[in-house]
């Protein structure tokens, strides 16, 4: 079982290099919306016999990361009449390297942990650093208020990841919540990415420093 959980993890982790390393705003919201479906299904491995809540928190968790939440940035993509983050405020090239090196850290710092046994032989505290640090990247480092909407979401599928490390002793407790903070703060940012749009006629956000009381 651990061996299909690390190979989830690792294909989550590829989708952050894959994220930062894009220019192109449709490979960055499918990347985010891959690897939501990727985290959506470990639960089910996890745990060791069937359980309808865990199904049900699941496939939630698949529908919303994976079809609803892409399917709105699509649609403000094409609103905004966009495609590509042209002039990012950390390069392509930086935002891989520090990626990697994240990764690489990440990896290094989740052996020195003590971890329960159960947990020693996974991915996840790695795969959850790694996520956190490419979603600050994407954060901090793109000027598209779509990219940085994909960076808080791949932020918040790394704190769902570490959440999982809980499963068994508060059952998807963690996962709930987080599902629900996600799509209150998607919404959130739907309308905030809106209000740049009708303001600015644009979705790059240093036009926000144009602003005066």
């Amino acid at each position: 079982m651990n061996g299909t959980l690390n190979l989830l993890v690792g294909v989550a982790m590829g989708l952050n290099l894959l994220a930062l390393g894009s220019g192109r705003l449709p490979a960055v919201i499918r990347a985010m919306s891959v690897q939501g479906v990727v985290l959506g299904v470990m639960p089910l491995l996890m745990e060791h016999q069937f359980d309808w809540l865990v199904a049900l928190v699941a496939l939630a968790t698949v529908a919303v990361k994976g079809f609803v939440i892409p399917g709105l940035l699509r649609r403000a993509m094409r609103t905004a009449n966009i495609e590509r983050e042209n002039e990012p405020f950390i390069g392509f090239v930086p935002s891989l390297l520090l990626g990697a090196g994240g990764t690489i850290a990440a990896v290094a710092l989740a052996r020195a942990l003590p971890l329960l046994p159960e947990h020693a032989g996974t991915l996840l505290v790695p795969g959850s650093l790694a996520s956190v640090l490419t979603g600050f990247v994407l954060l901090i480092g793109r000027a598209k208020a779509i990219s940085q909407v994909c960076g808080y979401l791949i932020l918040e599928n790394g704190i769902y990841l570490f959440g999982l490390l809980l499963i068994h002793a508060t059952p998807l407790l963690v996962e709930a919540g987080i599902l629900l903070d996600l799509t209150v703060g998607v919404f959130v940012i739907g309308i905030i990415v809106d209000r740049i749009q009708r303001a600015f006629d644009s979705l790059d956000t240093r036009k926000l420093t144009v602003l005066r009381e």
